[in-house]
């Protein structure tokens, strides 16, 4: 073979080399974009039912507290033969008003067994809370408080470190810790504050409200009338104690 004939040989071998090489960077490169364009389809997918699952919890389907009564709307306190309905918003300074007033006094008439209390946590002053939903929120909360035998805790907790009216409320990081003051220290109910579990709930409660032609809170409602004091005023504690008499007979 002439001196030429290898030269042109050893530049076609260098040439096929070359053209290999290339082909197997171009498959190395190929497959690890596919590699990546999966890990980012999984990855996103994944991310996004995490998404649907939180936003579900936060504004799906109405999740409903086991121990509620009165069509869900309630919390029943005590056994006895008087019922007595309480409409509040923990937003509503006259709501906590009643509450100080007239709470002992309620309570000492569960211990007697006269009557049974059913407190209805409605949400009519969200608007009252730049933005944040307080009174849902709130109301949420002492549903999730239900759910583990603590809501009167967390009813009253709520009551003595209420917020001003057009404030933002308490973030829900403070409502948990207040909550682990009455010993509500679960994940369970920490999760449920955070994601809105019984958000959907909470507005169940105002319509219903609504829909039985209450317009303000607090509401005081007994064996099914509506109580009122002078000028349509909130009751007072011997207004409501003599109501309460009347109807046990």
């Amino acid at each position: 073979m002439s001196k030429g004939s290898r030269d042109r040989a050893e530049k076609a071998r260098r040439i096929v080399e070359q053209q290999k090489a290339a082909d197997k960077r171009r498959k190395v490169t190929l497959w690890t974009s596919v590699a990546v364009v999966a890990v980012l389809v999984i990855a996103g997918l994944v991310g996004y039912t995490t998404l649907d699952k939180q936003d579900t919890a936060s504004t799906g389907a109405l999740v409903t507290p086991a121990s509620a009564v009165d069509d869900g709307t309630a919390f029943a306190v005590g056994t006895g033969p008087v019922t007595v309905d309480v409409y509040e918003d923990f937003m509503c300074p006259i709501c906590n008003n009643f509450e100080k007033q007239s709470g002992a006094t309620l309570k000492q008439l569960i211990t007697d067994n006269k009557i049974t209390l059913r407190y209805h946590p409605v949400s009519i002053l969200d608007r009252a809370s730049n933005g944040t939903e307080y009174s849902t929120r709130s109301a949420g909360a002492v549903a999730a408080a239900a759910d583990e035998g603590k809501f009167t805790e967390l009813h009253d907790v709520l009551y003595a470190n209420q917020p001003e009216e057009n404030s933002d409320g308490l973030a829900n990081s403070k409502i948990i810790e207040l909550a682990k003051s009455v010993g509500l220290t679960s994940d369970k109910f920490a999760n449920a504050v955070n994601a809105g579990t019984y958000k959907a709930w909470a507005t169940k409660v105002t319509e219903t409200f609504s829909s039985r032609g209450y317009n303000g809170t607090p509401t005081i409602v007994v064996n099914g009338t509506k109580l009122t004091g002078p000028d349509d005023s909130v009751p007072t504690v011997d207004l409501l104690t003599q109501t309460i008499a009347k109807a046990a007979g």
